[in-house]
């Protein structure tokens, strides 16, 4: 080992000694562990060794000094006799307090008291600097075999795993134990170790001398990156065989206090309600530590280096020191004075040692929420409003508060209620949402006639309760004066409606009753007129000063503005107030029947067989009037005409309902007038003769009629029919006129056909071409075969078995007109409508188109026919009618092609 790592010797009562080293500042595990009652340790220090100062970083000097507590089980405290140079904790470990030099030829004798709960021990540890060269290593045998069998060998001590600390400042290699087989007398051997760290990623960690078996560590290590190696030492001879069976090494990478602690949070957010007592717990702040947590290393501590700010104090909170959560330790919160707080954290490791710990810092802020500890108050002791009497949803005053609560929270908002002044409930206090105030309301109609001015009594709360020990102020209720504005009011009538109950019948000019309207406005003189407003009959008339209706006609219950019995009629009261008001009341009549009308039979028309058997005519008796001015009722045919009797008989069968049925046993078919005579039952009867039309038919076997008069029986009469037959005769002339009118149209369109624009002709056309450039064709060609149809040659020299079929017979020339050689362009339409009116009217003419007669080139043409009809035979079968459709110039051939075979 160099000089750089401390070199110690463990004595016990045996002479078997160990060596083990430490870096700066790290702890050294120790092979084995002193456990003997009263040991004594020997510590020495190497040659121009130096420690650090503590602010810097701790050296730990030695394995732990442990006490067996000899069986008694009760914890042991450890004391040393030089607290200024040394200190030993909990576990045993000794440190160097603050910086040390010691001479080589000195030693250090340190006193080690361990104390239970009954006595104490003393052990003196004595601290040395070894002598200089020292090069022994830590040696690790192989176990010698025999017979190719493993053969443990009885030791006095276990080889443990090989401690390395991390981030080692070299030099390098530094070599940490030597590997030694008991065949290296006889031969000649190699050493390797394999694993990860050696041959394995991470390679070139470890490296081992294959000749002297020292293994040393090629680079400084990393607790945090790998916190141990397992390797396997290997021993061959120079032909490669191996000598010795695999031994694991285990080696540790000793922690190094190499990482500050890392809050999770640099920010850390809390709250806390105000007014909170001491120890409310607020939050918990945590920190990391990257080293080794069984170690000092990774022990963290928390303290709290500032608060701001310091009102009222400046200790309002603190934190423990191992979890870091934060309370409350004194009273004092109030949010409307310090609505936060920040707190400035510090976590320190080495459990929080100032002289050689690691520290980091994070910022703790702490809202204080609010509670209600504030009750709203009123800006004001008296509040006033007006508003004028029949307005409702009127807010009258605004009542505004103060309340130092957190705005818009259930411990700012104010809720207004009413404790007195208001007995009727005609005032209600909602709240603004925006800005807390009062809003005095108006929810029912106030007459000024009533009360002229309201002292109401309105208390302001928040939605919560306040906080325990707070009391409302008395400037939490208020008074609010309202004054009422008198205004004009409208005239009203009472009762409205009003009603009276009258007989029908009442004669015009009749005075029914007074209908006036009272004014409420009782310190106002105001005149009232009245108008009428809706009267459906125009019975009534009401006067505009005194209110008087009378009647202007008679008053008839039976009228279709009557429902009920009751007739409605509207009047108006109009004051001259400024504005003016009105009023509306409603006069309901209630009409009492007389027996005004006359009973009528119903239905007036029915059927019945000419045989009686077995129809019969149910007939009732109908009367607007309502008993006891109408049924029962008295039915008797009438005296005349004399065949009534005779032939009609009618029984009552109720009050309401009579038969009517035939005397005779036969009647002729036709329609009969029956006149039946029916009387009411009013204390003054009246009579009215009502006329049955009754419909005589031969039935059939279930007595329904079986002739085609039920138009007569529905009750057609003799001019109505009349009527349909005029103007049946009228449409069938109209349709004459009109297929007359088309057909004069369709010979008129027929005689331009030719006359029309050939590109819409379908039809052969003759063109004159009178702008060509004259060649050598056109030059010679004669027109004079179409213009002079009498120069062709006859028929009779053509060859027979060159004639067409549609060719024009062998029969005496027609007149057709004649032409002149050179006629003018002009003329050509008079010249073909001639022509077409000549072969209209030839009775010989052949069914082929007339068209031929002037577009006949002569015999041996070889243009050929220019008729677009090729006749043979094999049409025989055709149907030609249809060419009567096709006006006058085709019914020649519908009428030779078309028709029977003569």
């Amino acid at each position: 080992f160099s000089s750089t790592f401390i070199r110690s010797v463990c004595l016990l009562s045996v002479s078997t000694s160990c060596y083990f080293g430490s870096s700066w500042g790290e702890r050294q595990n120790p092979l084995w562990a002193a456990r003997v009652c009263l040991p004594v340790v020997y510590i020495r220090f190497p040659q121009d060794c130096f420690y650090p100062p503590p602010q810097q970083i701790s050296m730990f000097l030695s394995p732990p000094v442990d006490f067996l507590d000899c069986g008694r089980g009760a914890p042991v405290r450890m004391e040393c006799n030089n607290p200024s140079d040394f200190r030993i904790e909990a576990d045993g470990v000794v440190y160097a307090a603050r910086s040390l030099q010691r001479s080589p030829q000195h030693a250090l004798v340190l006193l080690v008291k361990a104390i239970d709960e009954t006595q104490a021990r003393n052990a003196a540890v004595n601290l040395s600097v070894p002598p200089a060269g020292n090069t022994d290593l830590m040696e690790i045998s192989f176990p010698s075999r025999r017979n190719s069998q493993l053969k443990r060998m009885k030791r006095d001590w276990v080889i443990p795993p090989i401690n390395v600390p991390e981030n080692s400042r070299g030099p390098f290699p530094q070599e940490l134990v030597r590997i030694r087989s008991d065949h290296d007398k006889s031969r000649a051997l190699r050493y390797s170790v394999t694993g990860p760290g050696a041959d394995q990623p991470p390679t070139g960690i470890f490296i081992i001398d294959p000749i002297s078996g020292e293994l040393s560590v090629n680079k400084p290590l990393d607790r945090e990156h790998i916190s141990n190696f397992h390797l396997r030492a290997h021993a061959v001879d120079l032909n490669g065989n191996q000598v010795e069976n695999p031994i694991d090494i285990v080696i540790n990478v000793i922690d190094m206090n190499d990482n500050r602690p890392e809050f999770t949070h640099q920010i850390w957010n809390g709250t806390v309600p105000e007014g909170s007592k001491p120890g409310t717990f607020v939050m918990t702040v945590t920190s990391v530590d990257k080293d080794d947590p069984k170690t000092a290393n990774g022990m963290l501590r928390y303290k709290i280096l500032s608060q701001t700010p310091e009102s009222p104090t400046s200790n309002m909170f603190t934190i423990n020191n191992k979890t870091g959560g934060i309370i409350t330790v004194a009273a004092g919160l109030d949010r409307e004075k310090v609505p936060q707080y920040t707190l400035i954290i510090q976590a320190t490791d080495m459990e929080g040692n100032p002289m050689y710990g690691l520290s980091n810092t994070a910022t703790a802020v702490i809202r204080i929420t609010d509670v209600n500890d504030n009750p709203p108050e009123f800006t004001a002791e008296m509040f006033s409003g007006e508003v004028r009497e029949n307005r409702v949803n009127v807010i009258v005053a605004n009542l505004t508060v103060t309340d130092k609560d957190q705005p818009n929270t259930p411990a700012w908002n104010a809720v207004y209620k009413i404790t007195g002044g208001d007995s009727t409930g005609r005032f209600s206090v909602p709240t603004d949402p925006t800005t807390n105030e009062g809003l005095v309301t108006v929810v029912k109609p106030i007459d000024y006639e009533t009360s002229r001015t309201f002292v109401l009594t309105v208390e302001a709360k928040n939605e919560v309760p306040l906080a325990r020990g707070i009391h409302y102020p008395h400037l939490s209720t208020a008074t609010v004066s309202i004054r009422v504005m008198d205004e004009n009011e409208s005239p009203y009538f009472e009762p409205n409606p009003k009603l009276i109950k009258l007989e029908e019948g009442l004669m015009p000019e009749s005075a029914l009753t007074i209908f006036t309207a009272q004014d409420p406005d009782r310190f106002m003189r105001q005149k009232i007129t009245y108008s009428k407003l809706s009267d459906p009959a125009n019975w009534l008339r009401i006067d505009p000063n005194t209110g008087r209706i009378t009647t202007i006609a008679t008053l008839d219950r039976e009228s279709s503005y009557v429902k009920n019995n009751l007739y409605n009629a509207t009047f108006m009261g109009l004051d001259d107030g400024k504005p003016p008001a009105s009023g509306t009341g409603t006069l309901q009549i209630y009409l009492l029947d007389i027996n005004d009308n006359a009973p009528k039979v119903f239905p007036q028309e029915a059927e019945i067989c000419e045989k009686p058997e077995p129809n019969a005519i149910n007939i009732t008796a109908v009367d607007g009037d309502l008993n006891p001015n109408a049924g029962p009722f008295a039915f008797e045919l009438a005296h005349r005409p004399f065949d009534v009797r005779r032939n009609w008989t009618i029984t009552r069968i109720s009050g309401d309902h009579a038969q009517v049925g035939l005397k005779i046993g036969f009647l002729e078919s036709g329609i009969y007038e029956i006149p039946i005579i029916i009387t009411d039952s009013g204390n003054l009867p009246m009579s009215n003769t009502s006329y049955l039309r009754v419909k005589v038919c031969q039935c059939d076997i279930n007595g329904d009629c079986t002739d085609q008069q039920h138009i007569m029986a529905a009750g057609l009469g003799t001019g109505a029919i009349i009527a349909i037959l005029l103007c049946i005769i009228i449409l069938l002339i109209l349709v004459l006129l009109f297929v007359v009118w088309m057909k004069r149209r369709d010979k008129e369109r027929q005689a331009k056909q030719l006359l029309i624009d050939p590109e819409d002709d379908v039809r052969d056309n003759i063109l004159k071409y009178d702008e060509e450039g004259g060649g050598e064709e056109d030059q010679d060609y004669d027109l004079s075969q179409l213009q002079q149809p009498d120069t062709l040659e006859p028929d009779a020299i053509k060859p027979v078995g060159i004639r067409r079929l549609d060719e024009r017979p062998l029969h005496p020339e027609p007149q057709y007109p004649m032409r002149s050689a050179a006629p003018h362009p002009g003329d050509i339409g008079d010249f073909i409508n001639e022509g077409l009116k000549a072969a209209d009217n030839d009775p010989t003419a052949p069914p082929y188109d007339s068209l031929l007669v002037f577009d006949y080139e002569g015999s041996g043409s070889t243009a050929g026919s220019l008729s677009s009809l090729n006749s043979s035979s094999s049409g025989g079968d055709q149907d030609y009618d249809y060419l009567n459709d096709w006006g006058p110039r085709f019914r020649k051939l519908a009428d030779m092609y078309g028709g029977c075979d003569d």
